[in-house]
This record gives C-alpha cells, sequence and structure tokens, in this order.
C-alpha cells in the first residue's frame, strides 16, 4: 500500500522514465516535506540512483511525447554538479523539476564546498541537512508512493522539530550555512530547534565566515519575509552568529543605566518593530528598514542628568550606516538600498509632528520629503509605537490618523509629492540673463520654502511673481527680451 500520494503527473513521466533505464528514482526533500505539512510548493527534486542528467533527458523526451504542441522541453544541464532541470506547465502553473543522482559527500575543513562521489540512496538522504528534508518516496512503478523515512522525519513535523539527520557538530562543521538554514526552518515553520542541534550551531557559530555573504543574505532574506521575522534574529543572537553577520545589530543589545535612569533594550524594541511591520506588509524593504531604522542608536547614545538618556541624531547616524551593512551583506546598492536610507531617516519627522502641534507646513515637508514612500513611511513609524502604556499608544496612534488625514488633504489641495517647483533654474537664467550662479539657487529655494510653508500654492503665476520679487531683493532685474 502507497504511504504518499503523488498526483502531480509528472511523477509518473518521471518514474516510467526511470523504469526505461531501470534506475531507482525519488521525490526527496522540500517537496516531500511540503506535502505532509500541506503547503503548496511548485520545485520538485528527484534524486536517481544513476545519472541525474540522463534521467532528465529520457523524463523530457515523454513529456514531448504527450504534448500536443512541437515546441520541444528544454533541459538546462549543468555537468560541473552532475545536475539537470527543466520546466513543466501543469493546470496553468510552472513547476521546476530538477534532477540529481545520488551522492555521497566529504568536507575540507576549510570549504563548504563538498568532494562529491557517486551514492546509493542511504547516502544521499544522510547527507541532508534535517530529518524533515531526508524523506524520500519512490515514482518507479513496482513502488509507487512508498515512503523511505530513515530519520524520524514525519515524526519531527508532527513535533514541530528541526534536528539534524546525523551529529549536528559534523553536519554544521562541515557546512555551516546549515546553520542558517535551521534557523530560517524554524521561523518559517513556527518550529523549535532540537537542544542538541541548537547546542552545535553554537559551538559552530564561528564556521559561518566561510560561508559567501551572498548565501548568508538569501536565507536572511527568507527570515525577514516569515510571518514572524522576530524569531529568526532572536535565534540567530542566542546562537551567537547575529554578532558575526550583523555586529551593528547586536550591538543594540542591552540596557545601560546610570542610578534608576535606564534605557530601554533597543534591539528588542527594533525586533517588535520589525514584527509590527510584517503584519502589515509584505515588503521586503520595508521591513530592512523597520529592522534598521534605531541602527544608529549606540552610536548617538549620551546620559544627560537633567533628561537620563538621549539618543539625538541617531536617525541620521542610521542611514549613513545603511550602505555599509548592506555592501557586506552583498545587498542591492540601487533604489531599494536609497529607500531605506529614506525611511531610516526620516522615521522620527512623523513622531515629531504627533507628539506636537500638526502644522500644515511641517506636513507639506514630510510629503515633499518622503514623496511616493509617504504610506510605506507612516506604516513604518506606527509600527515604530511599543509602549507598554497604552494611553500613550492609543494617544499617538489617534494623532497619526490626524496626520494622514492632513496629508491627504494638503496632497489634494497643494500636490507637493514628488513636486518640481515650477520656476526652474533655466527660467531664472533666462529672464535675468544670468550665467549659472548662487542668486538662481537663493530665488529657488525661497519659492521652495514658500510653497511648503503655504506662503503662496504650488502655482507658476505665483511663483513668477515671487522669482520678480525675491530678484529685485538682489538688485537683479529682468532683461528686455526675456
Amino acid at each position: 500500500m502507497s504511504d504518499v500520494t503523488l498526483t502531480h503527473p509528472i511523477y509518473r513521466i518521471v518514474g516510467q522514465a526511470a523504469d526505461q533505464l531501470g534506475i531507482p528514482a525519488y521525490a526527496v526533500g522540500g517537496v516531500v516535506r511540503d506535502y505532509f505539512l500541506q503547503r503548496h510548493c511548485t520545485d520538485i527534486d528527484i534524486v536517481c540512483v544513476g545519472s541525474g542528467i540522463e534521467l532528465a533527458k529520457a523524463a523530457a523526451r515523454l513529456v514531448d511525447s504527450e504534448k500536443s504542441h512541437s515546441r520541444r522541453t528544454e533541459v538546462h544541464v549543468f555537468k560541473t554538479f552532475g545536475t539537470a532541470s527543466f520546466n513543466y506547465m501543469h493546470d496553468g502553473e510552472l513547476w521546476q523539476i530538477e534532477f540529481v543522482g545520488a551522492r555521497k559527500e566529504s568536507y575540507h575543513f576549510d570549504s563548504r564546498n563538498p568532494v562529491v562521489s557517486a551514492g546509493t540512496l542511504e547516502d544521499d538522504q544522510n547527507r541532508r541537512d534535517f530529518t524533515i528534508n531526508a524523506m524520500a518516496v519512490s515514482i518507479n512503478a513496482a513502488t509507487f508512493g512508498t515512503l523511505l523515512d530513515p530519520f524520524g522525519g514525519i515524526k519531527d513535523l508532527a513535533d514541530g522539530i528541526i534536528r539534524t539527520p546525523l551529529e549536528p557538530g559534523i553536519t554544521f562543521s562541515d557546512d555551516p550555512l546549515r546553520m542558517m538554514r535551521a534557523i530560517r526552518f524554524a521561523t518559517q515553520l513556527g518550529f523549535t530547534i532540537d537542544a542538541t542541534t541548537f547546542d552545535a550551531i553554537r559551538a559552530n557559530a564561528e564556521r559561518i565566515k566561510i560561508v559567501s555573504a551572498e548565501r548568508i543574505t538569501t536565507e536572511l532574506n527568507k527570515i525577514m519575509l516569515s510571518p514572524t521575522p522576530s524569531i529568526g534574529f532572536r535565534l540567530l543572537m542566542d546562537a551567537q552568529l547575529l554578532p558575526i553577520i550583523m555586529p551593528d545589530l547586536a550591538r543594540m543589545r542591552g540596557v545601560e543605566s546610570v542610578g534608576q535612569r535606564a534605557h530601554k533594550d533597543n534591539f528588542f524594541h527594533t525586533l517588535k518593530v520589525l514584527d509590527n511591520v510584517a503584519a502589515k506588509s509584505d515588503n521586503l524593504w520595508l521591513r530592512w528598514a523597520a529592522l534598521l531604522h534605531d541602527i544608529g542608536k549606540p552610536a548617538s547614545k549620551r546620559y544627560d542628568e537633567h533628561t537620563g538618556w538621549t539618543f539625538h541624531g541617531h536617525e541620521v547616524k542610521g542611514s549613513r550606516m545603511v550602505k555599509r551593512i548592506f555592501t557586506k551583506l552583498k545587498l542591492p546598492l540601487d533604489a531599494k538600498m536609497k529607500y531605506v536610507e529614506k525611511l531610516v531617516l526620516l522615521h522620527m519627522r512623523p513622531i515629531a509632528l504627533v507628539e506636537d502641534i500638526v502644522t500644515d507646513s511641517a506636513v507639506r515637508r514630510l510629503l515633499f520629503e518622503a514623496g511616493d514612500d509617504i504610506e510605506e513611511l507612516m506604516t513604518l513609524c506606527e509600527a515604530d509605537i511599543t509602549s507598554r502604556n497604552e494611553a500613550k499608544v492609543k494617544r499617538h496612534l489617534e494623532n497619526f490618523k490626524l496626520v494622514r488625514q492632513k496629508l491627504k488633504e494638503l496632497e489634494e489641495k497643494d500636490h507637493i509629492r514628488n513636486f518640481q517647483p515650477p520656476i526652474s533654474g533655466e527660467d531664472i537664467m533666462t529672464t535675468f540673463g544670468l550665467a549659472p550662479c548662487r542668486e538662481i539657487g537663493i530665488i529657488k529655494d525661497a519659492i521652495k520654502e514658500a510653497i511648503l510653508e503655504g506662503a503662496i500654492h504650488n502655482d507658476r503665476s505665483e511663483a513668477w511673481q515671487m522669482m520678480l520679487d525675491e530678484a529685485a531683493k538682489l538688485g537683479l532685474t529682468p532683461v528686455k527680451d526675456a
């Protein structure tokens, strides 16, 4: 009797190809795990005791023989790794099918890249990272659907446990990226890392240094996109990995006191803000802004005997730190980074508004500086209210509603978002016969400030008159043919 009901047609097709080649073949890893978790998965990994490349080509030929159109299935072959893959369309959805021959691995201490040789299914399961990823299901016709679970992956799924198949110290020393993967799976699935396994992560933390930044960041981004990303960052801190991969973030942990005065733990505050944002948005870069919004606090922390602990200018320091952090982690240094820099820089602005009288001019400036990112900035700022004082939280959130209403009203009236001053530098040069000079900037700034203060409307005729008035103050007169 079959243990697993595999309904996707590709399993029968690949199984038929494997039977024709006379080799055993199995669905393995994530697709089996997700089957039992009832999670949708469009990546199918196939392991065979033989050539994965030859099996991929044979399966592709069978796929083509069943198609009604003439386009051939393209097999992507990676000879160096002995793997191959092709895409398969089913019910309007694209699935990626990957093939590899069963193998065993050995490692050198200074590299996470293994020395690979052909092996048995047992060898292949032994090399898997976790028990929940080491299950295999036969797809050959005679044993179709039979589950092979030598390490109790089914039980660990039921118990919500992340555990290595073999001795965890060897597992993590051989391939330190698996430490990040353990924490990522625990975060994504809401599982607990087995105590012995977690102790091995902590003991091997320094080994993470041989892993490339790109690989680490791939796992960090998956943690960031999890439903409750704080789980992962707490585990990274407890495992002593965070001080190695993100020392600036780890440095935020802890509370310093002078007498009876202590500041809050900015690390745990940051994780609360991150979870608050995650509950509202799946925007990865907004989540990065949440993680880094207070990153400048350790460098700006000061104690004042009158006011206590202060972090003046931490948003400016933090914004300047973003590029260095992104560079180290090999995150993109393009508009995504600029977006994070901007939100870190501006995250105190709406909070300052709600703690004071909400003036039109202050809201105009906020709208002008935030531009199209104003909604995400407001989401971040609302998430930043983590006080245990319920009355204070309620008051701030009510005031944020007022700020949002003001933003809407002023945008509709003044069109400030991303506005360009209605008078350009070229207009000024042409009107007064000027070459590029200091006076042009003075006039443009005066017009911009007048619009933001509400002294004039964002209107060309009003701005033109102000240009003439400001030029006259500087002793400039229009040229006759302007």
